[in-house]
């Protein structure tokens, strides 16, 4: 491990507040528990986490204590402290999924993303605040609030701690009638896509190709394929609107035999 990705891990330190949201692929809320999960360092130099589950009817469960003395093979922290874990290989006839999370001042944003036998079956909303500030949450996405120039820079990290120089993306979102129009351009990729608008839910594709995006409460959204396809490439991806002009997206990449194969966290701003 570098010790880069262990100082970027320390970031997350300290007390957050929030709670734990569960939706379902159709993006109806179904449960909301408030939660506090601690960061602390300790004298032998590993941290410890608790989460604490605070239920609105019956008893809270005890903790969920972890400790960390290195950050896993299936992690990768970027320099702000925005992370990404989860399942290394796609599990085709069980569970599978990752956690995507992103870090702003005193404000962390997570998103988990879960599949079962390779379909969506839920998305939990993690929203914080470090405790003792008066940090405020985001309005829920709307489509209008994404419409618009972006113009960014990507970093993309690799299991085995590579990385590759910073470059820049944009992208270009237009309502036409009941869809939107998507233009993304990177070095190497011009790619254009059309979604159907559906209340919160924008929907890339149809059938078993169907991609879809959720709009969610604090500004974040969630990128999913609603089945997982056979012998082809794939993402997970989670967006943050941090303020109406900020946004940051992290994509979880798995090949075409279901390994994962990087995690790229993109900043862009609004320009038009």
């Amino acid at each position: 491990m570098t010790n880069n990705q262990w100082q970027n891990f320390l970031l997350n330190l300290g007390n957050w507040e929030g709670s734990f949201t569960r939706f379902s692929p159709q993006g109806e809320e179904v449960e909301d528990t408030p939660t506090l999960v601690t960061f602390e360092e300790l004298e032998n130099g590993a941290v410890r986490q608790m989460v604490h589950r605070f239920p609105k009817t019956g008893d809270a469960p005890p903790p969920l204590v972890l400790e960390y003395r290195s950050v896993n093979r299936g992690t990768l922290f970027f320099q702000t402290g925005a992370f990404s874990t989860g399942s290394m290989q796609l599990n085709t006839l069980g569970d599978f999924g990752a956690e995507l999370g992103f870090i702003s001042g005193d404000r962390r944003m997570r998103l988990v993303e879960l599949f079962n036998a390779c379909r969506f079956s839920q998305v939990t909303l993690i929203r914080e605040y470090r405790q003792g500030t008066n940090a405020t949450e985001n309005p829920p996405l709307t489509v209008e609030q994404l419409l618009g120039d972006w113009e960014g820079e990507a970093v993309t990290l690799y299991p085995d701690w590579r990385s590759i120089d910073p470059y820049p993306t944009k992208l270009s979102l237009r309502l036409q009638g009941n869809e939107l129009r998507q233009q993304a351009i990177a070095p190497n990729l011009d790619f254009t896509s059309t979604a159907t608008i559906d209340r919160s839910i924008l929907r890339f594709g149809e059938g078993e190709n169907a991609v879809n995006v959720i709009l969610l409460p604090d500004g974040a959204s969630c990128t999913v394929p609603m089945v997982i396809p056979r012998q082809r490439s794939f993402f997970l991806e989670a967006g943050w609107l941090i303020n109406p002009t900020l946004r940051q997206r992290m994509i979880r990449s798995y090949d075409n035999y279901g390994g994962w194969v990087s995690t790229t966290l993109v900043t862009e701003c609004k320009v038009s």
